[in-house]
């Protein structure tokens, strides 16, 4: 069983900022990439930043320059510093990791419940 744990959403004004926390455990053999995911209003899940077990970061144009990703390999946790936030930013974020169960198992996604991140203008 795994399990994905976020924090740290909340109401912030606009130009303020936030971190994002979240937790892997469970039975986890190995973590390749994980990152945070998004939904706004009416809209679909999007990607917002991803980061591979080696550190590799990727961003979403709408979020360069202001976001951070993040990566604890000790811990198995992923982090998002959200700076300079902006009324558009509100939205889920979602927790995901590509992880292995066991040694020879395949990678599958995993994802947090989500975490609500309010942007007031």
């Amino acid at each position: 069983q795994v399990q994905l744990v976020e924090s740290g959403g909340g109401l912030v004004q606009a130009g303020g900022s936030l971190r994002l926390s979240c937790s892997v455990s469970g039975t986890i053999f190995s973590i390749n990439a994980m990152g945070w995911y998004r939904q706004r209003p009416g809209k679909q899940r999007e990607l917002v930043a991803t980061i591979t077990s080696g550190g590799t970061t990727n961003y979403a144009d709408s979020v360069k320059g202001r976001f951070t990703v993040s990566r604890d390999n000790a811990k198995n946790t992923v982090y998002l510093q959200m700076n300079r936030l902006k009324p558009e930013d509100t939205a889920v974020y979602y927790c995901n990791a590509d992880l292995r169960t066991t040694r020879v198992s395949a990678n599958y996604d995993y994802w947090g419940q989500g975490t609500q991140v309010t942007v007031s203008s």
